[in-house]
């Protein structure tokens, strides 16, 4: 699970920003349809979200991350979550 927090620099030209939300909702709306983001919430009040990733490995998940066009202003966490033994599938 990666929580991001986005912060587009205040001076940063119009165009480009709309530019960079465009390119970004594509970049992530195929990662979803290919499965790589398995589910993605928005933190209410915040340019903020958590996805949760299906990755194979750290190293996808590095390269699914750091391919988001808007990753230079991007403050990632990772927590890396394994399965609950309570959990009911």
């Amino acid at each position: 699970m990666v929580r991001m927090t986005i912060t587009l620099p205040d001076d940063l030209d119009g165009e480009v920003r709309e530019q960079l939300v465009r390119a970004e909702k594509e970049y992530s709306q195929d990662l979803q349809r290919r499965g790589k983001i398995a589910g993605i919430w928005r933190v209410a009040g915040q340019y903020a979200n958590y996805c949760l990733f299906d990755a194979g490995s750290h190293d996808e998940l590095h390269a699914l991350v750091s391919g988001l066009p808007m990753y230079r202003y991007i403050h990632t966490e990772v927590e890396a979550l394994a399965m609950h033994p309570n959990a009911v599938l």
